[in-house]
């Protein structure tokens, strides 16, 4: 298919069956989700144009891209919040375990992630990123250093610092 049957064809069918992927977008995602899963739909519909044969109606092609990219849409979502709900129960467990922190600093922390769950998700991925950025830059780029302790890996040498500086070493 020709870009400019493509375009012509994803044009007709937006102006004819938009009212689907609205509906697949409002039924998969709700708030400010739903604007990002129906640009996704968007694109999968662009990418899936020139697929189409003619062996069903356009309305029943048209749903089964979006439906198939919303799917694949949610479960991208759920596993993103999993990885930041388990991220939010590290750091609050690692702020009630911290025998060194002071009880008003652990309370101020935690209202301040408190805060944070209270945003929309994309901002919220921004700050926890930000966050992450951070602690990598204080621990020269290790965001746990004492992991290598724990697992036994010593310093470098020097040969080894030298040979990796000069580009010699993995």
């Amino acid at each position: 298919m020709k870009p400019d049957e493509q375009k012509c064809l994803y044009e007709l069918w937006l102006a004819d069956h938009a009212a689907v992927l609205h509906h697949v977008a409002n039924g998969f995602a709700e708030g400010v989700d739903r604007f990002d899963l129906m640009q996704e739909l968007l694109v999968a519909l662009w990418r899936a144009v020139p697929a189409y044969r003619g062996g069903a109606r356009p309305s029943t092609f048209i749903y089964r891209v979006a439906h198939n990219a919303a799917l694949t849409w949610w479960r991208t979502e759920r596993n993103y919040r999993r990885r930041v709900d388990r991220f939010e129960a590290d750091v609050l467990h690692e702020t009630q375990t911290a025998p060194a922190a002071p009880a008003r600093e652990r309370e101020t922390l935690e209202q301040v992630y408190a805060h944070i769950r209270r945003l929309p998700p994309v901002d919220r991925s921004l700050i926890c990123a930000s966050a992450r950025r951070c602690q990598l830059c204080l621990h020269g780029g290790d965001s746990r250093p004492h992991r290598k302790q724990r697992r036994g890996e010593a310093e470098p040498t020097e040969t080894e610092t030298h040979r990796r500086d000069a580009g010699d070493f993995p």
